[in-house]
C-alpha cells in the first residue's frame, strides 16, 4: 500500500472518530425469570427491591437469595423511589454525555444508576433524588434518578 493510500485511509478513520455519537441509547435489560416482577413493576412506574424475612435486610439488585444471610425467604417491597446521591461521575460530551451514580435509597440499599434530566455540574453528594423510568430499546423501562 502506498504512503498516499495509507494517509488517506488514516484521514478517513479520523473523520469517522470525530463524528458525534448522538444521543445515548439505553439497551433493553435482560429480564431473568426471578426478576420479572421487578421489570413488570417498572412498566407501571414502580420501583421494587427485595427484602429478607429472615434477617430483615433489604437488598438490590433483584435476586432470590439474600446476600446478607443466604436465605431464600425473600419477597418484593415497593420503594418510595427517593434517595440521596452517594457518588457520581459524568462521561462523554454533548448529546452522548451521561452521568453514572450510586444512589442510596431511603430503604437503605444502594443502586448503580444514571442521573438524568439535570445539569451534571449542579449535582452534589448527598443531594436528594427521585426515580424516573426511561424507555429502553424495545424492552422494559429502566429506573434512573433525577434531582427531587
Amino acid at each position: 500500500m502506498s504512503t498516499t493510500n495509507r494517509n488517506m485511509e488514516s484521514g478517513q478513520h479520523a473523520a469517522k472518530a470525530a463524528k458525534p455519537a448522538g444521543p445515548r441509547r439505553v439497551p433493553a435489560p435482560r429480564a431473568l425469570p426471578e426478576a420479572l416482577p421487578f421489570w413488570e413493576a417498572a412498566s407501571e412506574g414502580r420501583l421494587l427491591v427485595k427484602h429478607c424475612a429472615d434477617c430483615g435486610e433489604t437488598h438490590y439488585y433483584p435476586r432470590d437469595i439474600c446476600p446478607h444471610c443466604l436465605s431464600a425467604n425473600t419477597g418484593w417491597i415497593e420503594s418510595k423511589g427517593m434517595g440521596a446521591i452517594y457518588s457520581h461521575s459524568t462521561m462523554g460530551k454533548d448529546e452522548a454525555r451521561y452521568t453514572l451514580a450510586y444512589v442510596t435509597l431511603d430503604e437503605g440499599v444502594t443502586m448503580l444508576t444514571n442521573l438524568v434530566d439535570c445539569d451534571p455540574a449542579s449535582l452534589a453528594i448527598g443531594q436528594r433524588v427521585q426515580v424516573v423510568f426511561k424507555p429502553s430499546d424495545g424492552g422494559y423501562p429502566v429506573a434512573m434518578f433525577t434531582p427531587a
